[in-house]
């Protein structure tokens, strides 16, 4: 005669505790060191992604080991050092990803069984680890959170990829979510307006017009369907709409294109000197693409592009910091998370 056994006895007798759900925010990378070393390492990483570059053939393989990885590396390091945060000694993208991963933590911590983490796509902490680290603790079920507002293959898809690869080699796979893009969410386009306009105030000066500049992207990974473009200018037209500016005082650009290929255009740097040989004197750039400060945008916009800007004749310029763990980047964070935890939670 079978005797029927409680569910609970034989998760018990199986070695299986109650489940948990790991939450594993995902931003890009960063090196492990702001030398030539720790810069090389990640950009071997970097640019070794058939999603960052489409083409990894002999040519490629050739240019990338015979001369990027010679020369950019010391160069890049240099300018890593110019936003180092000394006192942890790692970038600060580490440093706020990390405040972000713990503030969500904390502000969803009455759901006791839901455990927050935090990853870099490239660099450390690895995926991976993250991932090992989540299903140690038994989390069954696992919501990856790619920090791009705007979805690419290059950024929101590669994290996909890697979350994939990690998880073929799992024989206990845990059920899996991932969070959508959201270029063009009302809480998002409310945290970046209330953000502009809080930073706008402590200003000494009144922008003529703000520049909107979101990383760049080869047009031909535009051209063969990737939705990046459509999203970014999503984007900047809702948040106009939200501040109530016209197209001539917030415009949008790209940034960090990379190689010969025609990028997306029009290109941050010549758009901030035109304008400023133009005779526009006093501008601030906003990074929408960016959910945290990194080298694109303290070292890249706030120092690179004002140098460009006060060559050319401008005068007074402003990099308003990305939401990164401020109080509306978090609301717009936990939202989506409890969002996409519904039935879960």
């Amino acid at each position: 005669m079978s005797v029927a056994v409680p569910i609970e006895t034989a998760k018990a007798s199986a070695g299986v505790g109650p489940g948990r759900i790991g939450v594993l925010l995902v931003n890009l990378g960063t090196p492990d060191s702001a030398d030539t070393k720790g810069v090389r390492v990640y950009l071997r990483e970097f640019l070794s992604d058939p999603r960052v570059i489409e083409n990894q053939g002999l040519y490629w393989k050739l240019v990338l080991n015979g001369v990027i990885l010679q020369i950019r590396p010391a160069r890049k390091a240099r300018d890593y050092r110019k936003i180092w945060n000394t006192e942890k000694n790692e970038s600060p993208l580490k440093t706020i990803t990390r405040a972000q991963s713990e503030k969500l933590a904390a502000a969803i911590s009455d759901h006791e069984h839901v455990v927050v983490d935090w990853a870099m796509r490239y660099g450390n902490p690895s995926i991976r680890s993250r991932i090992e680290a989540l299903t140690a603790q038994g989390c069954d079920r696992l919501l990856v959170v790619p920090l791009y507002p705007q979805y690419s293959a290059a950024t929101s898809a590669t994290v996909c990829d890697e979350v994939f690869a990690v998880l073929r080699e799992m024989r206990a796979q845990p059920i899996l979510r991932v969070t959508p893009p959201y270029y063009d969410d009302p809480d998002y386009i409310e945290a970046l307006a209330v953000s502009i306009n809080a930073h706008l105030a402590t200003l000494p000066f009144q922008p003529e017009l703000i520049v909107a500049s979101f990383h760049g992207m080869p047009q031909k990974y535009i051209d063969k369907g990737d939705p990046y473009q459509a999203q970014c200018i999503a984007t900047t037209d809702a948040l106009r709409k939200r501040m109530g500016l016209d197209a001539s005082k917030l415009i949008l650009t790209f940034q960090s294109r990379f190689g010969f290929d025609q990028w997306l255009q029009p290109y941050t740097d010549k758009t901030v000197a035109q304008l400023a040989k133009d005779g526009v004197r006093r501008m601030a750039v906003v990074m929408p693409g960016f959910s945290a400060d990194c080298l694109e945008t303290l070292e890249e916009i706030a120092q690179e592009n004002a140098e460009i800007f006060k060559h050319n004749g401008g005068e007074q310029f402003a990099a308003i910091p990305c939401l990164n763990d401020s109080e509306p980047g978090m609301d717009v964070i936990r939202q989506l998370v409890l969002r996409e935890l519904q039935g879960w939670i």
